[in-house]
């Protein structure tokens, strides 16, 4: 047997196994993902995974609506946006207050800049995980 026969076959024995222990429900997968930001007076969702929709709630302030339920409101989530300027100002996504509502049908974020006034970002790119 040639080195790359025997390649392709150790290849196809770890898919296999890792096909049995790596599935939708695992825990590292993300639950859903998006690429949005409000450009041109509205919101834009550009690509998304298990994301119904997203609607600005007021400047800097979105809720990220799923397509399906996550099973409980006990998930976490990661974001990044975009700075609206090539200087200086930054933006950051927060839970603004315990107002804002993580359930699980949708979750409410804040995109902020550094000084912590609300600012809408033309890009923000954010991650749920459960």
């Amino acid at each position: 047997m040639s080195l790359a026969a025997r390649i392709a076959a150790l290849a196809s024995r770890i898919g296999l196994e890792v096909k049995t222990k790596v599935d939708a429900s695992h825990p590292g997968l993300a639950r859903a993902w998006a690429n949005f930001g409000y450009v041109g007076g509205a919101v834009q969702l550009r690509a998304a995974h298990n994301v119904a929709s997203v609607t600005r709630l007021a400047p800097g302030r979105y809720r990220v609506s799923f397509a399906s339920p996550l099973p409980d409101a006990n998930y976490c989530w990661v974001g990044v946006a975009r700075s609206n300027t090539n200087m200086g100002t930054q933006r950051l996504l927060i839970v603004r207050a315990t107002a804002d509502e993580k359930t699980p049908t949708h979750l409410d974020v804040t995109c902020a800049t550094t000084a912590a006034s609300f600012a809408d970002s033309t890009e923000i790119n954010l991650v749920v995980y459960r």
